[in-house]
């Protein structure tokens, strides 16, 4: 299929490559970073604007940072909008809000395309491995129809709903990921002040109840100071922003999201809005006047 992919930063280079892998046609628009040199390699496409590679493509997918950003690659006049021709399908993988994602879904759909939203959960280690966890929302019919591209990037594929629901699902993913990077982190910082040796702690705890992938992955780069992104803080700021303001909309109390959010912006404030997101135990070391390493 002649596929084009908007979006080749941290994940979606690696998301496009197992799609060339797969056999599939990809064009872009941008070209600015040495981890696409892979790509050209084995036969990317770069075209002058998103308009031409939606004119070159069955397909397009657009996975950018923001909702802003995904109007502007949509909608701005040499858009992806204005290259669409009439039974294409869009699919949006980036993370956004579920209410500006329902107004870009019927946009689209006057153009006589579908729109799918499909965010995906797993980090830079997900889509590299191929082991995303995509949510989608959209039509049913549509969906079927992209099945089989979304299971070339990712490994647990669900269908939820309308166009919205995809979206929301991915928040409230984001709000499980920030309060649990918060606990392991917590624990990390309680048990090194007390004197244990944290890497004994954290193998301990992974065979317990406590066991998770954010105790196993952002543990690990917690202990061994590694806090190269991974998935910037800045995002994960941006869909916890996405949450408490959905949560104020919907009068649903999220304490413990509102938590986590001053903590990332603790994060921000010694100059880290490009860290990982584990780096959030930065504020808790701070605050305890103890690094755990």
């Amino acid at each position: 299929m002649k596929i084009g992919f908007l979006g080749l930063g941290i994940m979606g280079v690696h998301m496009a490559n197992h799609l060339i892998d797969a056999g599939h046609d990809i064009s872009t628009a941008i070209h600015r970073s040495p981890a696409h040199e892979t790509l050209l390699a084995k036969g990317l496409d770069v075209l002058a604007s998103p308009k031409a590679v939606a004119e070159a493509a069955e397909t397009v997918i657009t996975m950018v940072s923001d909702t802003p950003d995904v109007e502007d690659v949509l909608f701005r006049p040499d858009g992806v909008a204005a290259g669409l021709t009439t039974g294409m399908t869009l699919i949006d993988m980036s993370s956004i809000s579920p209410l500006d994602t329902k107004a870009f879904a019927a946009r689209i759909a006057e153009l006589g395309c579908d729109y799918l939203d499909a965010p995906v959960s797993g980090g830079d280690i997900g889509a590299r491995d191929g082991t995303l966890t995509i949510m989608v929302g959209g039509p049913e019919a549509a969906f079927a129809r992209a099945l089989p591209l979304l299971e070339v990037m990712g490994k647990t594929i669900t269908h939820i709903g309308g166009n919205g629901d995809g979206q929301t699902a991915k928040v409230a993913n984001q709000i499980i990921v920030a309060l649990t990077v918060q606990a392991v982190s917590e624990a990390l910082v309680f048990a090194s002040k007390a004197g244990a040796d944290v890497n004994a702690v954290r193998q301990a705890l992974m065979g317990g109840f406590a066991g998770s992938r954010v105790l196993d992955i952002h543990g690990k780069r917690m202990i061994e100071r590694s806090f190269e992104p991974g998935f910037r803080i800045s995002l994960h700021q941006k869909d916890l922003n996405i949450a408490l303001s959905g949560a104020r909309e919907l009068g649903v109390a999220l304490p413990g999201t509102a938590c986590a959010q001053q903590l990332l912006s603790g994060c921000v404030a010694q100059g880290g809005a490009d860290w990982d997101t584990s780096a959030m135990i930065r504020t808790l070391e701070a605050l305890a006047d103890h690094a755990i390493g």
